[in-house]
């Protein structure tokens, strides 16, 4: 049976700098896949850009490739990157260079036209491309891809497409996409399917989830897939790593994509073995006929200092900092537009060391220009230090504040986007529009199973029975749960609704919830919009990708059957 062995070493622009070589040197690979765009990634990038015109890609990349060409050379595996961020020309220029100097005769090709013109204020503007380019590419002989701004899921499909040939005139093209955009949404964020940040972590041995190995998928002819790692690495690969992973960033039951629309109401998976889960099933749709597009801008100016309130009074003298810093802010006449407060009360009584025993004061200003937010400020906290509470001291002395991001979302006309691909030799691709789209439409609620019968409940954290994986998509969060028996669902999906995740976090109090319900999956997918502000690099809460939020709520209080403790 034909297999297409496809790894992932990176899922952020940070992640771990060996990945590369442990994935390239510990087990069977066809094609090695590095994921380094984020939102937050692309203003970071943009800022690069406007210092130097040759930046805008993800440097971390090039230095892996010193030792990454030749090992993948040596091994005969294809690279396939985003690593391009912003300038996907600038980096395969950059690898080429590379090669030549270590003697490799490595094919090098990239994929552009994602980038959007940029006005009225916007520092990057990106559509969100499809795997159409990366498998020209690829069929064009080249031994490593580099792209700008595709969807995560496109590392995958695009190789997929060039190993087994997907036309448009095959019927169950849709599908065999569909099923290929699902592995690929598992590998994109590296060790979170093989262990990482998993809701059940203290059920595996803790050796083995201190380092997880990266995954790979091994995908089938048919679009079929098994997520697995190379073996000998650590880590864990089963349903609940793997369930929480295609819970992670998504919303409803149609997982839009410009190769395929996903149905995630029909995948289904099975423990093929040790650390081998299978997903089958997959039911694909046309594509829509729009591209999401990525826009960030500079939204204005932040900062922030942390006081720390230690032993008696907290309450007391939180307040009477706060009294100081707006009556300091008053008589300046320079309050800033935003002025938020939050205390942390981390403080224990009888504390046997002095951290344990204090508190945080946590103070985030922002404003359009930077003098609110950095002499202003800096000004009425240090002007405290001999005038404030008893034990007055902060975290860090308050800077001079900085520009913070915005991120948001539009949807263009695919047509309106030149998707190109830049061969080996130079020569330039621009690939077709899907020819059949179709408009996004919600799906009809699944019949739902009948509740478990009436009995006797114990008050216990929801996370005794329920995982959870939560993230962000621009200022919109979403917090996936998941049960792993078939009566623990049919008590999951009749008792956690909107209304109990209102009560349960009190935060999303007067936002918009929708709940998706993913029977298949046994889990309930809740969308909370707007509540991460105008996105992470606004950072607009505590903990400004959502990345805590479902286990926030798996350690809220509820009513659980007993017989499913």
């Amino acid at each position: 049976m034909d297999v297409l062995r496809i790894g992932n070493a990176s899922g952020f622009y940070g992640d771990r700098f060996d990945a590369v070589r442990e994935m390239l040197t510990e087990g069977e690979l066809d094609v090695l896949t590095g994921d380094y765009l984020a939102e937050l990634t692309m203003l970071i990038l943009g800022r690069d850009l406007l210092k130097d015109p040759n930046a805008g890609y993800a440097k971390t990349f090039l230095r892996q490739m010193e030792e990454g060409l030749g090992l993948a050379h040596e091994r005969g595996v294809r690279i396939v990157t985003n690593a391009g961020g912003l300038n996907p020309a600038g980096l395969a220029e950059a690898l080429s260079g590379l090669a030549s100097r270590i003697g490799l005769p490595t094919r090098i090709a990239y994929v552009e036209g994602d980038r959007l013109p940029a006005t009225d204020g916007v520092l990057t503007a990106n559509a969100y491309l499809g795997g159409a380019g990366i498998a020209a590419c690829l069929a064009a002989g080249a031994d490593v891809v580099v792209t700008g701004r595709v969807t995560d899921a496109a590392l995958v499909t695009g190789p997929a497409q060039w190993r087994f040939g997907w036309r448009p005139e095959d019927p169950d093209r849709h599908d065999k996409l569909a099923g290929a955009v699902v592995a690929g949404h598992v590998l994109e964020c590296g060790t979170q399917a093989t262990g990482g940040n998993y809701a059940f972590f203290r059920e595996h041995d803790p050796r083995v989830l201190r380092r997880p190995g990266f995954p790979l998928a091994e995908i089938h002819a048919d679009g079929s897939s098994v997520i697995t790692k190379h073996p000998g690495t650590g880590g864990v690969v089963d349903l609940g790593t793997v369930t929480a992973q295609l819970l992670y960033e998504t919303s409803g039951a149609r997982y839009a994509g410009p190769d395929a629309t996903a149905r995630l109401d029909t995948v289904r998976l099975t423990q093929e073995g040790p650390d081998r889960v299978r997903i089958d099933g997959v039911r694909g749709e046309a594509p829509p006929p729009t591209l999401k597009a990525g826009l960030t801008r500079i939204g204005g100016f932040r900062n922030e200092v942390v006081f720390v309130l230690t032993g008696l009074d907290i309450e007391a003298k939180a307040q009477l900092v706060r009294d100081q810093v707006e009556d300091a802010f008053e008589r300046t006449k320079s309050r800033p537009a935003e002025v938020r407060w939050e205390l942390a009360r981390t403080d224990r009584a009888d504390a046997a060391t002095e951290e344990t025993a204090s508190a945080l004061l946590r103070l985030v200003v922002r404003d359009p220009a930077p003098e609110p937010v950095g002499r202003t400020l800096s000004g009425a906290a240090i002007e405290l230090a001999l005038a404030s509470y008893p034990g007055f001291h902060v975290t860090a002395p308050p800077g001079k504040g900085a520009p913070y991001g915005v991120f948001e979302t539009r949807h263009i006309p695919a047509s309106d986007v030149p998707h190109t691909a830049v061969l080996p030799d130079g020569s330039r691709v621009t690939l077709p529009v899907p020819a059949d789209t179709r408009e996004l439409e919600p799906v009809d609620p699944p019949p739902l199973p009948e509740p478990l019968p009436e009995g006797p409940t114990r008050r216990v954290p929801l996370g005794l029975v329920a995982g959870a994986r939560s993230g962000d998509k621009g200022g919109d969060a979403n917090i996936g749960v998941w049960v792993r028996t078939d009566d623990a669902w049919r008590w999951l999906v009749h008792t956690l609704t909107v209304e109990k995740v209102r009560d349960l976090l009190p935060e999303t109090a007067g936002l918009d919830v929708v709940r998706h319900v993913l029977p298949n999956l046994r889990a309930v997918n809740f969308v909370v919009t707007g509540l991460l502000g105008q996105g992470v690099a606004s950072q607009a809460r505590f903990d400004p990708q959502a990345k805590a939020l479902g286990e926030w709520l798996r350690a809220r209080d509820i009513d659980v059957p007993e017989e499913l403790l």
